[in-house]
């Protein structure tokens, strides 16, 4: 597949996810071994598990990026139910991070995600927000 560079808007240490494991219409799987690097949170041993949010918000816009073949901005809303069954994401733990589109209206989706790894269970619905093109290079 395509590097993760090319699929989001981040770029060098702010990419958090490491592969595409598939990728289809609806849902995207990626990959990714938690960095105790303490550039997002965290120490050389745990980062704290509300980082994954940001996981499988990079989820979804590698999925943006995969099935519109572009790399356009794309903004979190918002994030309903966030469970997770640990405080940290020990450094070093493979986790596999998977977001479904279950609604989209328009610029607006809604994804149901899930962070699967040794001892590691999340899942939360994230609300995202794609803009236009037009909406993305104009200035006000």
């Amino acid at each position: 597949m395509n590097s993760i560079s090319k699929l989001i808007p981040h770029s060098g240490d702010m990419i958090l996810i490491d592969r595409i494991l598939n990728c289809d219409a609806h849902t995207l799987t990626a990959e990714l071994i938690v960095r105790g690097d303490g550039f997002i949170c965290g120490d050389a041993k745990t980062v704290p598990s509300w980082i994954g949010i940001e996981y499988m918000a990079q989820t979804i816009a590698a999925y943006a990026g995969t099935v519109a073949r572009q790399a356009n901005i794309g903004f979190l809303l918002g994030t309903r139910r966030y469970n997770c069954n640990v405080s940290t994401f020990d450094v070093g733990t493979k986790l596999t991070i998977s977001a479904q589109k279950i609604m989209q209206d328009g610029n607006l989706a809604a994804f149901e995600c899930r962070i699967l790894g040794a001892n590691v269970e999340v899942t939360a619905n994230l609300n995202v927000y794609q803009p236009t093109s037009n909406e993305h290079t104009e200035k006000p």
